[in-house]
């Protein structure tokens, strides 16, 4: 047996306004978008705002079905209306924030699994990482340079 350790690297910002001016308006872009949110059966919302290269800004939050699997998380819808608004242009950056109704959420919510694929796989296709902005309703926000960071061990095109 072989031990290994992975480490990740991501940064902790006290608070929004430590963040540049870009950042800013996308982190409180994604707070907005909670309003949007479709989430009478789990209440917990998602809001999500994706910066591409040329500075244009999809928008997304999650959209709940009475049939569970039908639900689609608001980081995919960011990134799938990024994608079809403005094709071939890359997704610099991603921020995401989450609001449960019956609860405070005091830490940064983490994409599930599936939205993580789906982030390495715009990046696999894109070709560059695309940085990862989580907060909740603490000021607190963390930073994540790439998916990867999220999850080292997706699958990609590389085993088909």
């Amino acid at each position: 047996m072989i031990k290994h350790t992975l480490n990740i690297e991501y940064f902790t910002f006290k608070s929004i306004d430590d963040l540049d001016e870009k950042d800013q308006e996308i982190i409180k872009l994604a707070v907005e978008q909670l309003q949007h949110s479709y989430s009478p059966y789990s209440e917990f919302q998602v809001g999500a705002a994706a910066r591409l290269s040329n500075d244009k800004i999809a928008l997304g939050s999650n959209q709940e079905n009475a049939s569970y699997p039908l639900c689609i998380c608001g980081e995919r819808v960011a990134l799938f209306s990024a994608s079809s608004q403005w094709p071939g242009v890359s997704i610099d950056s991603l921020a995401i924030t989450a609001k449960n109704l019956n609860k405070p959420v005091t830490l940064p919510v983490s994409p599930c699994g599936a939205c993580r694929q789906v982030i390495q796989e715009y990046e696999n296709r894109q070709d560059t990482p695309i940085r990862i902005l989580l907060k909740a309703d603490k000021d607190e926000i963390l930073m994540f340079k790439s998916a990867k960071d999220l999850l080292p061990f997706g699958f990609d095109q590389s085993f088909l």
